[in-house]
């Protein structure tokens, strides 16, 4: 009795370990949808890039550079899309 016991309490602490993980990551996704491009560009690009104006590239190279920057900071799709939108909205 006592073995089952443990058997279930084990599986109900890894199965609570799952739910809390599959929740936080729910809500990250969320928090992505509702920022800006400023303030993505702000926590991802200016960590690493000095501020320049936008005009120094063209819409094109922001693209350019916004697929390769996508891969090397880990970025998603929707991320990478609103901060090229907002580096263009400067041009």
């Amino acid at each position: 009795m006592k073995l089952k016991r443990k058997y279930i309490t084990g599986f109900l602490l890894v199965l609570g370990f799952f739910v809390v993980v599959a929740i936080s990551g729910c809500a990250s996704t969320t928090d992505i949808a509702d920022r800006s491009g400023a303030e993505l560009w702000g926590n991802n690009c200016a960590s690493c890039h000095n501020i320049r104006p936008p005009q120094t590239l063209t819409d094109a190279q922001w693209e350019v550079a916004g697929i390769h920057m996508r891969t090397r900071a880990n970025l998603t799709g929707v991320e990478t899309n609103k901060i090229i939108e907002f580096l263009k909205t400067a041009n």
